[in-house]
């Protein structure tokens, strides 16, 4: 993690990382001015707090009530040397817990982070540097032997230069991509977290038998998501890009939307309109891009080539960023390896839905086809150790697919996890399966696990397959666990023989989906200096339903966005059609505004919990619009999670409202203990929104040029960078 520094006045520091601020002092004796704890303050305070997460997570799992459970933290220093301490973690527990419990609560303890970090001793490097951004790739060294050369199946160059490759790659770029943890909790399964250090947001995970193999997997994933915007999906990209050469790609083409909203010829062909047009329902405007928001412009569309007969077909960002979220996108060492991948998960994702909407039953893999993978059995052997029985399943269907799927039951919680994975090749399809079962989770992590269900309802839900697709937490069939499968086992192999055997495999997993009759279009992106692509398979590849693009398109938030950001300056009129908007879309009250409009609000503000109740609420107020306000906040107080502070300002407008609504009641005979109640700026505040004196309570005023915003100028600053290399690589001013 990145912590960048700044110097205050007289000896306060200010420490920022993620979205969060941490000021320092010294006491008053020290120089000081006292106002904050000291560094070393903060450091001890680190181990007591950790120790306690741990302490409530033991608990949590267990339903353990923690209200009468204390935990205390001395340090007791050597007074011959003061950098020789004893770290005292003390914690009282209630009679009436198991001795079971408490030895687990103790043992719970002794996992802290911070503990672990203090005990192993950490090695600290002090240099003097020219640019705080320059020596981008330092934080993803694993000191490997300079002269190795490992390859893994699937891989056309050795895990050390594709490493040393794409961390170059970032590096030009401006990226400072950092390690935020690695996990490794049963043999051969690792995993890892990265993330651009001055754009958290941009994070992914990678996964791999090795640590070096889920290093290069979780940095070919940061590129495939940046050759393919992901990052920047959702998001309102301002107007300086809205209006630039190009918004996505300088390939990009606008089409105008036709008379009555009719689609723009150039769009799409003839068998895709079949597929997200089929009752003549999806009009022009429904295909805004949500990115740029540029209604004038029309619609920007991405060229994709039709594999079929190397047609070009035009596809709206839009389109795409509706229904495929990250399916079928890639990167790799050459195209042929960064096809295979695409197009392996592509199948990964369609036959998982396949079988869970269908209850399929599938067959478990005999014991001695799993001995010849000796490292995988491993991991699974620890998995069962650790109490987690584990089904390795075949899922290609009979041999059809290229998919196979580890399942891991939790006996303590009654919950499950079905993880897939595909592959030309049985052994890194299984391999795939394990690891990522395991990416980013410890055992803890596997206790939040869904339970099977008998209710074929809830696995037919669309959101059940988005779960699964995120981080596969959705649903699973009881009927899955069946001793009965629907098909045979097969070992299957569809991997290549010869010398280029990634183009032979994606001969191979193409032909599958023409003998399915399908169309697959296909986009190279090569200009930020990495090979990726992305692939599209109309009516097979969606992860959304296609009906979102009319009914919960995300375009939605052209309808809302620049009144909100200039909710401030709007006067009575316009603060009355927003809300009647609002009121008119039907939206979810519990929809979050970040969501809604595509900005990246920090998360520690209001504007980061806003939703679209509170934002109503708001606009109520400000128009003294008391009844609706009233409602809204009982609402608000009854149903939402939001800030202990928010809360208790809150249920004092609700108080002050309930006087003002009625004739019988005074203010001034009740202000008084309003004040001791909940203290007087809260109720400063309360009062000066009733009265009108104070708009929009919490909400820092900003715009379209987005002022204020930090966490979102900072996404938007990490995709200038992809924005001016594409334009370079295009002979454009950028």
């Amino acid at each position: 993690m990145e912590i960048k520094v700044n110097f205050l006045d007289n000896l306060r520091l200010e420490a920022k990382f993620d979205d969060f601020t941490v000021v320092a002092d010294q006491p008053i004796r020290y120089k000081g001015d006292g106002s904050a704890p000291g560094p070393f303050d903060y450091f001890l305070a680190s181990s007591a707090l950790c120790a306690a997460y741990f302490v409530k997570l033991y608990c949590q799992t267990r339903n353990i009530s923690t209200d009468n459970i204390r935990l205390s933290q001395n340090n007791i220093v050597d007074p011959e040397n003061r950098y020789n301490q004893i770290f005292k973690i003390q914690v009282e527990l209630p009679a009436d817990i198991s001795a079971k419990d408490r030895q687990g609560i103790l043992r719970s303890i002794d996992r802290c982070t911070v503990k672990k970090v203090v005990q192993t001793g950490p090695e600290f490097v002090i240099e003097d540097v020219a640019n705080l951004d320059a020596d981008a790739q330092a934080l993803l060294m694993l000191n490997a032997d300079p002269q190795a050369s490992t390859y893994i199946a699937g891989k056309d160059l050795p895990l050390e230069q594709t490493i040393a490759n794409l961390s170059g790659l970032l590096a030009d770029l401006g990226m400072k991509i950092e390690i935020a943890s690695w996990r490794n909790i049963v043999p051969n399964v690792w995993s890892l977290h990265i993330r651009d250090a001055q754009s958290p947001m941009c994070f992914t995970n990678g996964k791999g038998a090795t640590k070096e193999g889920a290093l290069a997997s979780a940095l070919g994933e940061f590129i495939e998501r940046l050759n393919c915007n992901f990052f920047y999906n959702d998001q309102f990209w301002g107007e300086d890009i809205a209006n630039a050469a190009f918004v996505h790609y300088p390939d990009e083409r606008w089409f105008k939307p036709g008379r009555k909203d009719a689609l723009p010829q150039e769009i799409l062909d003839e068998y895709c309109l079949g597929i997200y047009n089929p009752d003549g329902e999806l009009r022009g405007s429904h295909l805004i891009d949500t990115n740029s928001g540029n209604e004038a412009r029309g619609i920007c569309s991405l060229p994709f080539v039709r594999q079929s007969d190397g047609e070009v077909v035009y596809f709206p960002s839009n389109l795409i960023e509706n229904l495929y979220l990250s399916n079928g996108m890639s990167a790799g060492n050459t195209l042929a390896e960064a096809q295979v991948q695409c197009l392996s998960e592509i199948f990964e994702r369609a036959v998982k839905r396949e079988i869970l909407e269908g209850e399929i039953t599938l067959p478990d893999v005999p014991q001695e086809v799993l001995a010849k993978y000796p490292g995988i059995l491993a991991g699974i052997q620890g998995l069962e150790e650790q109490g987690f029985p584990v089904l390795v399943k075949d899922a290609s269907l009979g041999g059809q697919f290229p998919v196979m799927c580890v399942t891991l039951m939790n006996p303590r919680t009654g919950g499950v996890f079905a993880s897939f994975g595909a592959h030309p090749s049985f052994e890194v399809a299984l391999e795939r399966s394990l690891t990522e079962l395991l990416q980013g989770r410890s055992f803890e992590g596997l206790n939040d696990l869904p339970q099977p269900t008998f209710e074929s309802q809830a696995l037919m839900e669309p959101n059940n397959f988005v779960e699964h697709f995120i981080d596969s937490s959705g649903v699973v069939s009881w009927r899955f666990f069946s001793a009965r499968s629907n098909f045979e086992f097969v070992e299957w192999d569809f991997s290549g023989k010869g010398e280029d055997s990634n183009a032979e495999e994606v001969q191979t997993l193409m032909g599958i989906l023409e003998g399915l009759g399908k169309e697959v279009y296909m986009a190279v992106y090569d200009q930020l200096g990495a090979t990726g692509c992305r692939i599209l398979v109309p009516d097979y590849s969606e992860i959304y339903p296609v009906d979102d693009l009319i009914w919960d398109n995300t375009n939605k938030a052209l309808f809302f966005r620049e009144d909100i950001l200039n909710l401030h300056r709007l006067d009575d009129d316009e603060l009355q059609a927003l809300v009647e908007r609002l009121e008119e879309s039907e939206l979810d009250e519990y929809t979050d505004i970040t969501t809604l409009i595509g900005i990246e609000f920090d998360d520690n503000t209001a504007w980061g919990q806003l939703t679209v109740m509170e934002l109503k609420l708001l606009i109520h107020l400000a128009l003294k619009h008391y009844d609706e306000a009233k409602e809204l906040v009982e609402m608000f107080l009854q149903y939402n999670d939001n800030t202990v502070e928010r809360g208790l300002f809150y249920q004092a407008l609700n108080v002050a409202l309930e006087v003002e609504l009625d004739s019988d009641l005074d203010m001034a005979d009740y202000e008084v203990n309003f004040r001791r109640m909940f203290g007087d700026v809260r109720m400063d505040a309360v009062v000066g929104s009733v009265q009108g004196t104070v708009r929009f309570y919490g909400l820092t005023p900003t715009s379209m040029k987005l002022e204020g915003l930090d966490r979102h100028q900072r996404l938007i600053e990490s995709y200038r960078k992809l924005h001016a290399a594409r334009a370079r690589a295009a002979g454009l001013a950028s």
